[in-house]
């Protein structure tokens, strides 16, 4: 059997916020949690466990990047959300093109940052 992608963990400062946000930017699904766990699913059943980490044991988490590969209207839907909510988002990862979208590679993308200070892509085509 070839390698696939079953699951991460996410370290967040509050892993009922952080799968609550990714469950609203990108229409996940609920998944049942278990011990440190907060979990939700995306397609292909890939888990996301999101785990508290306490600021005196951890004083700085460090930021990880998550893209995630989404059809155009679930884009829409998100851009709204995101512009609905005034959340800073930008064309690019190094965030100077504030309140942009961009269309490399053939499709669109956005850039914004979690709860916990990861960051996030949206885009509507891989990038190979």
């Amino acid at each position: 059997m070839p390698a696939s992608f079953n699951h991460t963990i996410v370290a967040s400062r509050d892993r009922d916020a952080s799968a609550r946000f990714y469950r609203w930017l990108v229409e996940a699904d609920e998944a049942p949690g278990w011990g440190p766990f907060t979990n939700i699913t995306l397609d292909g059943g890939v888990l996301f466990q999101f785990a508290t980490l306490s600021p005196e044991a951890f004083p700085e988490i460090q930021p990880q990047h998550y893209a995630f590969l989404v059809d155009e209207e679930l884009f829409d839907r998100a851009l709204t959300r995101i512009r609905d909510t005034d959340l800073a988002h930008w064309a690019d990862p190094q965030r100077t093109r504030p309140g942009e979208t961009n269309t490399e590679h053939g499709g669109r993308g956005v850039y914004l940052l979690d709860p916990s200070g990861h960051y996030l892509e949206l885009t509507t085509r891989p990038y190979l």
